[in-house]
């Protein structure tokens, strides 16, 4: 993990397999990317920013993987 601040990722258990970079953009904000599945969040501070990475990695890793796709109803 490339990152602008102190974190440590074993908090996020849901970013066990990813490969996290974090980034401040010119508006303060505290930009969270996987690398390996191009999710991205944001936060106002790196810790939030990995924790809403880490839900959203959650949601993607649902989407993904249905294989029967039959659950929508």
């Amino acid at each position: 993990m490339s990152s602008d601040g102190d974190v440590d990722l074993d908090d996020f258990p849901a970013l066990e397999e990813a490969e996290v970079t974090i980034h401040e953009n010119d508006h303060g904000l505290h930009i969270a990317d996987d690398d390996v599945t191009g999710v991205s969040s944001q936060g106002q501070t790196p810790e939030a920013a990995l924790e809403n990475l880490a839900a959203a990695l959650e949601s993607y890793r649902e989407a993904t993987e249905d294989e029967t796709g039959d659950d929508w109803l």
